[in-house]
């Protein structure tokens, strides 16, 4: 009887053993077949970046590449004092944006919040690749599982989300270097949100909208605009709305009235920074890197530096420069971002551009 005993532990043991043998193999697996986002599409790799932050930031940005790209924090820390970090994600749907900020107000409060208007074109899910680069990287949580459900197309399913395995167990054809250089760990993309780009390419015969059937923003956008207008109500958070100075995508008359309708009943801030880029200092044929989509890092520092002043004098964020050890925290980044501005300036005039 005994000896049964024994004999029934060890096959329980046994397969104890095997079945954590194979969620390790699974998730070795998992780890090295999930695309990095290291040296191409870095996009993908930012949203999990904040989470190694300290979160004690005055300012948070939520939304997409007309703010990641956009808006330095080095500049309104160096200026103003201002600890801000940028939760951004390309093509970042207003829904995401949402659970973004709902997740990142579990983790702190900021003074202010600013969300970029621009995402409120889109009222249904797009492409599954841009809903990877948000999702993939955030942390397992409510917050998570919501954005999910509400970002997935038709084709998509939930449990590839859960084990991503399932989405990528196709890539070993795809595997380079980097899958393996950067199993472990990865390296930062960001400067506390932002993408950086030194190199100029002339905004030159930007087209014009085409004309649109319905200039009307849809009830699924503005579902999640009200919900995060309530939550950072709730929270006792300012929210700010925005328009990045971006020549393309067209922003509409139509549109833009709609967004001053919503401020103006909801009592919120709206900035577009669309009407003011000369008293901004922006000339579009130095301050973009692709054209007018985006600033590069001069267009962006001038940017930050007229926000700056926003933030500051309009929204009451006040200057923390003295502070230890925020102080000793920003001399390491401010050190790191200008040594990317060398490093970047450096490789252009390598390359002859």
């Amino acid at each position: 009887m005994k000896k049964r005993k024994k004999q029934r532990g060890k096959k329980i043991l046994r397969g104890i053993l095997t079945f954590l043998i194979l969620v390790l193999i699974l998730y070795l697996l998992q780890r090295l077949l999930m695309p990095k986002y290291m040296d191409d599409v870095t996009e993908g790799g930012m949203v999990q970046e904040y989470y190694d932050e300290k979160k004690d930031h005055d300012v948070i940005f939520i939304g997409d590449c007309e703010l990641y790209e956009n808006i330095s924090p080095a500049v309104l820390w160096e200026e103003y004092g201002i600890n801000s970090y940028i939760r951004g994600s390309a093509q970042q749907l207003i829904w995401q944006s949402y659970y973004l900020l709902e997740e990142t107000l579990s983790y702190e409060k900021p003074d202010v919040v600013v969300f970029n208007v621009l995402a409120m074109e889109f009222n249904e899910p797009q492409q599954e690749a841009y809903n990877r680069m948000t999702l993939d990287g955030m942390r397992w949580s409510g917050s998570k599982i919501g954005c999910i459900l509400a970002s997935m197309r038709e084709d998509e399913d939930f449990i590839e989300y859960v084990f991503p395995l399932l989405r990528y167990h196709s890539r070993w054809s795809q595997l380079t270097e980097d899958d393996f250089r950067y199993f472990w760990e990865k390296e930062k993309v960001t400067y506390n949100g932002y993408y950086m780009r030194v190199d100029v390419r002339p905004a030159e015969n930007v087209p014009e909208g085409r004309v649109l059937s319905d200039y009307t923003f849809g009830d699924n956008a503005y579902k999640y605009l009200d919900k995060m207008t309530k939550l950072c109500e709730e929270s006792g958070v300012e929210l700010v709305l925005v328009k990045a100075p971006s020549l393309h995508p067209y922003w509409y008359e139509e549109w833009d009235e709609q967004i001053r309708n919503y401020a103006e009943e909801h009592q919120l801030k709206y900035y577009n920074f669309l009407d003011v880029t000369e008293q901004i200092g922006l000339d579009y044929s130095t301050d973009t890197y692709d054209a007018g989509l985006h600033l590069n890092l001069s267009g962006a520092e001038k940017l930050s530096h007229y926000f700056g002043r926003i933030l500051s004098e309009e929204c009451g964020v006040e200057s923390r420069r003295g502070e230890e050890p925020l102080e000793a925290d920003w001399e390491v980044k401010l050190s790191e971002y200008h040594s990317e501005i060398e490093r970047q300036l450096q490789e252009i005039e390598r390359s002859g551009q």
